[in-house]
């Protein structure tokens, strides 16, 4: 399926369920903290985005069951909020989309609970600083190989690993689209970027091997993912849209 651009009322659209995504994780920073749970922090992203008019695109994706994805310490992605109590020490990402007059806004970010090891604070500014590397990459029918070449260069010379099967993904008018935009990749290689359409860029970031298992989420088509030796993985996400000159971050704090 090839990638139609945005015209520009539809990324006036895009940027206000883009901007309702940022918000929603700006409102969140007070509440997340030692004691609370999971399904509290999904709650209140819901609560949050109703009072926008905007409607977490998440609910009852392909059968998954919660407003938002929460993934502790050693979950890369897709966490489903439960009771889980968050703890001193604790590293979280939330991830959110909103959904809003027929466009996607898709943003995550991490979040330390309590006092952090300064192994864990490397890793999640690692994770930050890849992931503002990849999109410094994008260029307008650039490749989405140059993305994933500067964020994988990054991360392993500090000592980490990306996961390489898992990324980020061309949103809009759907959730997910074309293209798949990896963490690891060839400058000149992957697909084209258009310019006035949007994509994530999204590298995970593990303190140990790129390998991950893979768990079933029940009533869900979705999976979620620990890595494969316990140890911690981080993520930051952005929204960004190719320009016909560079890109926009859509979704800025």
């Amino acid at each position: 399926m090839g990638i139609t651009p945005l015209s520009l009322e539809e990324i006036k659209k895009m940027t206000r369920a883009c901007r309702i995504a940022a918000d929603t994780l700006n409102y969140l920073e007070k509440y997340i903290k030692i004691g609370i749970t999971t399904n509290e922090i999904d709650e209140l992203a819901n609560d949050f985005m109703q009072t926008q008019g905007a409607k977490s695109a998440c609910l009852g994706y392909h059968g998954y069951p919660k407003y938002t994805c929460t993934s502790i310490n050693e979950v890369v992605c897709h966490g489903v909020p439960d009771d889980t109590v968050l703890k001193d020490g604790d590293i979280i990402n939330v991830d959110v989309t909103s959904w809003i007059d027929g466009f996607f806004g898709d943003t995550s970010r991490m979040y330390a609970i309590g006092n952090i090891s300064d192994d864990a604070k490397d890793l999640i500014e690692t994770a930050r600083q890849a992931r503002d590397l990849g999109i410094e990459a994008i260029v307008p029918r650039g490749f989405t190989g140059d993305i994933g070449f500067e964020t994988n260069k990054y991360v392993t010379r500090k000592g980490y690993t990306t996961i390489k099967e898992i990324g980020g993904h061309g949103v809009g008018r759907r959730f997910h689209e074309e293209p798949f935009v990896p963490a690891f990749g060839k400058k000149g290689k992957g697909e084209r970027l258009v310019p006035f359409h949007c994509i994530t860029v999204e590298p995970m970031v593990n303190q140990g091997t790129d390998q991950y298992v893979e768990f079933d989420i029940p009533g869900s088509s979705i999976k979620y993912y620990h890595t494969a030796d316990g140890l911690l993985s981080a993520q930051f996400e952005h929204t960004v849209l190719v320009t016909d000159t560079g890109y926009e971050i859509l979704t800025l704090p």
